[in-house]
C-alpha cells in the first residue's frame, strides 16, 4: 500500500471516531430536549392552575370587600332611621351593631382572601420565570442539536470522501496512464505505417506517367493545332 493510501485511511478512521463520539450527545441531547419539554408542559398546567387561584382570590377579596362595604352603609342607614323615628332607637343600635359585625367577619375575609392572592401571585411569578427560563433551555439545547446533526452529516461526507480515495493507488494509476501512452504511440506508428505503404503500392503506369509529365498536355496541343488547320482556321 502506497503513502498516499495509507494517509487516506487514517483520515477516516479519525472521521469514523469522531462520528461515533457523536452520536452519544446527538441521543443524550435529544432525551434532554423531551425531558425539558415535559418539564414545560407540566410547569404551564401549574402556572395555569396557580393562576386561577390567584385570580379566584382576587375576586374574594372584591366581593369581601363590597360586601363590607355594603354591611357598613346598612349599619349607618339603620342609624339615620333611628333618627328619624322611623325605627326604634334600640332595634336600630342592635341590627347596626349586627351590620358591623357582619361588616368585620367580610374585612377579616378580605384580608385573608388578599394574603392568599398575593402568595399566588408570588407562585405566578416564580413559575413564570420558570417557563421562561425552560423555553430558553429548550432554544438552547435544539440549536446545540442542530449543530451536533450537522457536524455528523459532515463528518460522514469527510468518511465517505476519504474512503473513496483512499481506495485510489497511485502506483497503480501511473502505470495506467503509462500503458495509455504506450498505446497511443502504437496506433501513431501504425497509421504511419499504413500511409508509406499505400504510397509503394502504385500501379507501374501511375509511375511512368508520373515520370513523363506533362505528356497529355502536349498531345491535346497538337490536337488542337491538327484540327484548325483541317477547318482552315491555321492562318
Amino acid at each position: 500500500m502506497g503513502v498516499f493510501n495509507r494517509l487516506f485511511k487514517v483520515g477516516q478512521a479519525e472521521a469514523h471516531s469522531a462520528l461515533d463520539k457523536l452520536e452519544n450527545p446527538i441521543k443524550m441531547t435529544e432525551q434532554g430536549i423531551r425531558d425539558l419539554k415535559k418539564d414545560l408542559d407540566e410547569s404551564l398546567k401549574a402556572l395555569a392552575e396557580v393562576k386561577a387561584m390567584a385570580i379566584r382570590a382576587k375576586n374574594e377579596v372584591q366581593n369581601n370587600k363590597s360586601k363590607a362595604s355594603d354591611y357598613e352603609s346598612k349599619a349607618i342607614q339603620l342609624l339615620k332611621k333611628a333618627q328619624t323615628g322611623e325605627i326604634e332607637a334600640g332595634d336600630a343600635d342592635r341590627l347596626a351593631g349586627e351590620a358591623l359585625a357582619k361588616k368585620e367577619e367580610f374585612t377579616a375575609a378580605m384580608n385573608q382572601a388578599k394574603t392568599e392572592m398575593d402568595r399566588f401571585n408570588t407562585n405566578v411569578s416564580q413559575l413564570d420565570s420558570k417557563v421562561k427560563k425552560l423555553r430558553s433551555d429548550i432554544s438552547s439545547y435544539e440549536n446545540e442539536l442542530r449543530t451536533l446533526k450537522a457536524r455528523v452529516k459532515v463528518s460522514e461526507a469527510t468518511a465517505k470522501v476519504n474512503k473513496q480515495m483512499a481506495q485510489i493507488d497511485s502506483t497503480s494509476t501511473v502505470s495506467m496512464l503509462e500503458r495509455m501512452k504506450d498505446k497511443v504511440a502504437q496506433q501513431e506508428a501504425l497509421a504511419e505505417a499504413y500511409g508509406e505503404v499505400a504510397g509503394e503500392s502504385k500501379s507501374l503506369d501511375d509511375e511512368i506517367d508520373s515520370a513523363l509529365g506533362g505528356s497529355g498536355d502536349v498531345k491535346a496541343a497538337d490536337d488542337l493545332a491538327a484540327l484548325k488547320a483541317k477547318l482552315g482556321m491555321d492562318k
